[in-house]
């Protein structure tokens, strides 16, 4: 089957024929047509199948008749994530050549001026994610009352980043009559209860089964020992042993992770990027051109970019660490093998992980097998991480910080030569010092001590000090006022 048989518009046929594309995937074959005949939609595909295009396309053919009303957007799909929502905006771009369409992005990240600004002037079709369009409407600067159609896609990834309570917030907004697609990979119990609550008699569209991986990837593990810096080694191993790789995703669970190995391989001699969730905009865009365009051949990513990126080139996906949701595993090796091309997924696994390993296996229904090599790190061996603890004089120190000077015993260092310890400071010069000048004869003597107790010692104050030259000298009282140097008569008796 081809698209001219979907019933898509000759505008969206020229644009899809521009691009290369012929044959419709399965979940574009089965959704455009129910899609077009205004009929709620239930999508549940693998990642790569097309699941952006079996909605863009007859949306774009419906939308060809109506106007966009200011503040009132006539189409909402919401996106987990800013790259899903930017990507969803080019399929937009790329498939709507041929009208004149006003398609707004709201993500975080942007100014609220530039987005209320486009608003105004009217929007056919709003992409946003969840947070930042409840802020809009909170501030009175949206109004979702106009929205006719409402796609809700990745449904389990919104799920996972607690976006539930928000898609039911959104929902109550639209009208009770809009007509709602929703896309997911996967169904767990509570994007059923969602699919039961807001969509009115879907139409179910399944072209695999839920949490299946592709079977043109290649699926394999590596055991590791347990601390990260063995892990890390283990990865440069891997890298620099890969046949045919061409660029790859490395994902880790916490962006904490992220930074330290994109750390690591930069220090050795890598060409690697870094995405996760806290980076700013401009960052986390540029990282994913430099990556499309093939400038970094390396990703280090958190699981933002686990769900929906279209990176069809990706030969290789590397899980730094087994993810904790057996979920997040096949969206995460859905980044390579995608249009039908082979992959390779290989996941470090410490002894921590294997409890995670078998939940996988079991939800794929097929074992991992573990890749032939000595890629394992028996021993703790010098990485980054202990460089990085050595002081910036070049002295080495131990793991508890201290250097083998201050390891020393204390009386060992007693005993080393004077000429280690600091100068002490010359006697200056006799000439120099008033009281050096004088005989030894002129010199006070020392008061003697006294073997007295404390108590029955004579007070300092009436101790008779040493007497001096100068106290045969008459006391000069010029200073005094004159009569304070009248005498004064003592009382008669």
């Amino acid at each position: 089957m081809s698209f001219s048989n979907l019933g898509l518009s000759d505008k969206v046929l020229a644009a899809v024929a521009a691009t290369g594309y012929t044959t419709p995937t399965p979940i574009q074959e089965q959704a455009i047509p129910h899609v077009l005949s205004r009929r709620d939609v239930l999508g549940i595909a693998q990642t790569g199948t097309g699941k952006t295009a079996a909605f863009v396309l007859p949306m774009l053919t419906i939308l060809e008749k109506g106007r966009a009303r200011a503040r009132m957007p006539r189409t909402l799909i919401l996106e987990p994530t800013r790259e899903l929502a930017a990507q969803v905006k080019e399929n937009f771009d790329r498939y709507g050549v041929g009208q004149k369409l006003n398609v707004a992005l709201l993500i975080g990240g942007v100014s609220f001026g530039d987005q209320d600004s486009k608003l105004t002037r009217g929007v056919d079709v709003l992409i946003a994610t969840p947070g930042r369009l409840l802020d809009h409407t909170e501030r009175g600067g949206l109004l979702l009352t106009g929205v006719e159609l409402l796609v809700i896609d990745e449904a389990d990834r919104m799920l996972d980043m607690g976006f539930i309570p928000d898609i039911e917030r959104i929902c109550k907004l639209v009208p009770f009559t809009r007509q709602t697609l929703f896309f997911t990979a996967t169904m767990p119990p509570e994007i059923r209860r969602i699919t039961e609550a807001f969509l009115h008699n879907p139409q179910k569209v399944e072209v695999s089964k839920p949490a299946t991986t592709a079977v043109n990837i290649t699926q394999l593990q590596v055991p590791s020992g347990r601390e990260a810096h063995q892990k890390r080694e283990v990865l440069r191993r891997l890298l620099r042993d890969a046949k045919d790789l061409k660029n790859a995703i490395i994902f880790c669970n916490r962006k904490r992770d992220v930074a330290i190995v994109h750390k690591s391989l930069q220090k050795h001699g890598f060409s690697v990027g870094a995405l996760h969730g806290d980076m700013d905009q401009s960052a986390r865009t540029a990282a994913l051109d430099q990556f499309r365009k093939g400038e970094l051949p390396l990703l280090v990513a958190s699981d933002v970019a686990a769900r929906g990126l279209d990176i069809p080139e990706v030969s290789h996906v590397f899980n730094f660490d087994v993810p904790h949701h057996s979920d997040d595993y096949v969206h995460r090796i859905g980044r390579t093998g995608r249009a039908g091309r082979t992959g390779t997924a290989i996941s470090i696994v410490s002894p921590p992980d294997q409890k995670s390993v078998a939940a996988i296996e079991k939800l794929i229904g097929q074992s991992i097998p573990t890749i032939e090599g000595d890629y394992e790190v028996q021993e703790a061996s010098r990485d980054d991480e202990a460089r990085e603890r050595r002081p910036r004089d070049g002295s080495r120190r131990s793991s508890r910080g201290k250097t083998p000077r201050e390891r020393e015993p204390r009386e060992a260092r007693e005993r080393e030569p004077r000429e280690r310890e600091p100068r002490e400071r010359e006697p200056r010069p006799a000439a120099a010092s008033p009281r050096a000048a004088q005989p030894a004869a002129a010199r006070p003597a020392p008061t003697a001590r006294t073997d007295q107790p404390r108590h029955e010692q004579q007070p300092r104050s009436e101790q008779r000090r040493p007497r001096r030259d100068h106290d045969n000298e008459p006391a000069d009282h010029s200073h005094l006022p004159a009569f304070l140097l009248r005498p004064v008569r003592a009382p008669l008796p």
